[in-house]
């Protein structure tokens, strides 16, 4: 089978499209035939070797794949060959076919686009998890979402707006910033013009806001930190900008306010049956069209190491979606 392979660790531009054998699943496993894989920032660290995970050289990255099964070992029960899936694989989805367990597989609902689904695991279940599971966002509560305009951030958008949630949007360019208000963000910054701090200041009264979504880091989280109101709650997802923030102690103290971890997939690991209840949600959110992922650009598999190099740039709008 074709796969874009890692042997060595360094930028995308390394990445080679290499003849690999055929997976053969193991016990518990599915075999998937790929149709799409999602682009995410994790795959574009993971060759860099600056993802908590490091596998070893050499080896196909890859987060979560959208396709249908086609082979399955011992012990699988409730999936079977022809089923239309989603996968959270962590590594080996830039390849034509990968073998999966069947714990992080979870079925397609009819009439579901494949492109949307494979961008689509990721992004809306760390969001929801982060959201729902760790920020306890309740309707009525202000929603800040940093990095508005990519894959995670307008996940993030949508599903504020179902929880009932005033939703802030900022992001860097007119363009992000666009997709954030079709996704149905109430407010729009643009925090490479304006300051971040007063634009908050002033779309909310000075109050300030309940819940950060923050999957950038660097100098952003500082001034978003000092948005938030009493008891606020900031999500840290991850550090697109970089830079791991450095964040002052006495700003949680003095308005009671929460810093908050959020790692999906290590929950996913950790309780399978409640990310399938996650999941089963979000998927029939999708199928009733409360969702709509904002897939921009669809790459084939030789062209991988643009679409990382494009994710790395910021040039993403939603999401990219690799096509074996």
């Amino acid at each position: 089978m074709k796969a874009i392979q890692c042997v060595e660790w360094g930028g995308p531009e390394k990445l080679q499209l290499a003849d690999c054998p055929l997976p053969v699943p193991a016990t518990g496993e599915v075999r998937i035939h790929v149709e799409a894989a999602g682009v995410n920032f994790p795959d574009a660290l993971i060759v860099q070797k600056k993802y908590q995970v490091q596998p070893p050289l050499p080896f196909i990255p890859g987060t979560e794949v959208a396709g249908t099964i086609d082979a399955v070992g011992e012990g699988v029960s409730r999936l079977r060959p022809g089923d239309s899936v989603v996968a959270f694989v962590g590594i080996g989805g830039f390849a034509e076919y990968v073998c999966a367990s069947q714990a992080q597989v979870a079925p397609l609902p009819p009439g579901v686009d494949m492109a949307a689904a494979a961008g689509f695991t990721l992004t809306y279940a760390t969001s929801q998890h982060a959201l729902v599971e760790r920020g306890q966002l309740k309707a009525g509560e202000t929603l800040l979402v940093l990095g508005a305009g990519g894959g995670v951030g307008l996940a993030a958008v949508e599903l504020g707006k179902l929880a009932g949630a005033r939703v802030i949007a900022a992001a860097s360019s007119p363009d992000k910033l666009d997709a954030a208000r079709k996704g149905g963000a109430d407010g729009l910054i643009d925090y490479s013009l304006a300051d971040l701090r007063e634009a908050v200041k002033t779309m909310t009264d000075g109050r300030g806001v309940d819940v950060i979504y923050d999957p950038v880091g660097g100098q952003y989280t500082a001034a978003a930190l000092r948005t938030l109101a009493w008891r606020g709650r900031l999500l840290v997802i991850g550090f697109a900008a970089g830079e791991i923030p450095q964040i002052p102690a006495n700003l949680l103290l003095l308005r009671e306010v929460s810093a908050v971890g959020v790692y999906w997939g290590e929950f996913a690991k950790r309780d399978p049956a409640a990310n399938r209840r996650l999941l089963a949600q979000l998927f029939g959110w999708l199928a009733e069209g409360k969702l709509r992922p904002q897939v921009s650009k669809e790459y084939p598999l030789a062209e991988t190491p643009q679409a990382l190099q494009d994710l790395l740039a910021r040039r993403a709008v939603g999401k990219l979606v690799i096509r074996p």
